[in-house]
Order: structure tokens, then C-alpha cells, then sequence
């Protein structure tokens, strides 16, 4: 049922000019949680993540064209990354400031934000396909999701040994 209803609302929004992602989205948020137990859930996100994940991710590599730009797609990447990862770690380190965050737990809540990898690339998915971007802003983007969310772990890691007992608790 929820995956009727999934495929009804993305193709809705794509015949309403949005894109079917978005639709698929919404459907995502409009499902509730007392409608299905916990485990129908659980099965339903496995085998959503196995059957069309990869379906989604060869879709998205067979759009990227590595020949665009070259050292320049590289520049734009690598100023993305530097964006996405200082503006993430200081917009979370000034609410943890606000709400009185230990500064090691304002870093590492930061650092994991990083792993919004996947959202970035529908966002560029749809802009693309919506020709808001090119072709190469899109493989900058791309690229810069893909880095984004491989820094997470060795940039978490040693902040989480430091101090293990620190982390996530106040005071």
C-alpha cells in the first residue's frame, strides 16, 4: 500500500510540473507512523534501500559527464565542499553556543551533518532535470556531496575518542 501510494503521489507532482522526487518526498512525510508497526517500517526502508537506491545512484552516475570543465568542475567542487563544511560547523557551533553545548559536542553534531549527502543529490538531481543547473555545476555538486559525507567518519572518529564521555551529555 504505502508503495502504491508512494508511486501515485510522485507521479502527481511530476504531472503537476514538480519534480517526481519531490513527490516521493511529501509521500514520505504524509505517511504516519500509527499506520504501519515499527517492523513493516523497518522492512519497508530495507527494501526500499535495496531495490531502489541503487536503481537511483547508477541513474546519477549515468548523467554525471567526468569529461565537463576539468581542473575547473575540481576548483568548484572543492569551493562547495569548503562552503558546505564551514557553514555547517559554524551554524552548529553558534546554536550550541545559544543552547549551552559543550563546544566538542557542537563539533561533532556539525561533522555529522556532513552525511546529507544523498539529499544533496536529489536537490541537484532535481535542478538539473529542471535546467536551473548545468551539467557541470552538477557534477561539482555531486562531487562535493560524495566528499561531504566520506570526511564524516575520520573527522568524527578521533573527536569521539578525545573525549566519549563528554559527548552527549551537558555539563
Amino acid at each position: 500500500m504505502a508503495l502504491v501510494w508512494l508511486i501515485l503521489v510522485a507521479l502527481g507532482a511530476d504531472w503537476c510540473g514538480l519534480h517526481y522526487m519531490v513527490g516521493a518526498f511529501l509521500a514520505g512525510v504524509a505517511l504516519d507512523l500509527r499506520w504501519f508497526d515499527r517492523d513493516k517500517l523497518d522492512a519497508l526502508r530495507h527494501h526500499v534501500l535495496l531495490v531502489l537506491m541503487p536503481v537511483f545512484f547508477l541513474s546519477t552516475g549515468l548523467r554525471t559527464d567526468w569529461n565537463l570543465g576539468g581542473a575547473t568542475v575540481l576548483l568548484a567542487a572543492g569551493l562547495l565542499l569548503a562552503a558546505s563544511v564551514a557553514g555547517k560547523l559554524l551554524g552548529v557551533r553558534l546554536a550550541g553556543w545559544v543552547q549551552g553545548w559543550p563546544p566538542a559536542e557542537a563539533r561533532v553534531a556539525g561533522w555529522l551533518l556532513q552525511t546529507k549527502g544523498l539529499i544533496e543529490i536529489i536537490f541537484a538531481n532535481v535542478l538539473l532535470d529542471k535546467g536551473v543547473i548545468s551539467a557541470e555545476t552538477f557534477t561539482a555538486l555531486l562531487l562535493m556531496a560524495v566528499a561531504s559525507t566520506m570526511l564524516t567518519v575520520p573527522m568524527v572518529t578521533p573527536l569521539l575518542q578525545r573525549d566519549p564521555g563528554r559527548i552527549g551529555r551537558s555539563g
